[in-house]
């Protein structure tokens, strides 16, 4: 019975881990598609008035799905770690890497990028904002190989992990 138990545990936490990373690829996946264009067509003081939209919007939402990516991937890699082999403890571990990869490159290099784009005025945007964009933009793609990579660790274990 405890056993059963432990399989439904680890099913229901497999669900979670696929859905917070999920919605956390969905934005890698959409930058890849079209925002990536879109932010390198707009004008400065669009740009801006843009990215300082999505950070305020993001700070106040995206933090809880990290937590529930990051607490259902962790206790996901706990509950598969008796059975290293298996390709489902193999992804978890993967997913886990990647997102705390992706997590350590928002705080220690996109957010200070977004707090010098918060802090410039409509009418005062330096002449170098573009270098900005461009160092944003280049961080992002590095967040996105991580995030993309860890859901697809995901997706492989899903489809191909059953006995």
């Amino acid at each position: 019975m405890l056993y059963k138990q432990t399989i439904m545990a680890i099913k229901i936490i497999f669900f979670f881990t696929i859905l917070a990373y999920s919605i956390l690829a969905s934005q890698s996946f959409m930058y890849i598609l079209s925002l990536k264009n879109v932010q390198l067509n707009m004008s400065a003081s669009t740009y801006i008035e843009f990215r300082k939209l999505i950070d305020a919007s993001m700070r106040s939402s995206l933090k809880y799905v990290i937590y529930l990516a990051l607490v259902s991937n962790l206790t996901l890699v706990i509950l598969t770690i008796k059975n290293p082999g298996s390709l489902l403890f193999v992804a978890a571990v993967i997913s886990f890497v990647f997102l705390i990869i992706d997590i350590l490159l928002t705080l220690k290099a996109s957010l200070p990028i977004n707090d010098i784009i918060n802090s410039w005025a409509p009418n005062n945007i330096p002449s170098n904002w573009q270098e900005f964009r461009m160092k944003w933009l280049t961080i992002f793609q590095y967040r996105q190989i991580a995030t993309i990579t860890g859901f697809v660790a995901l997706i492989m274990a899903a489809a191909f992990g059953s006995k």
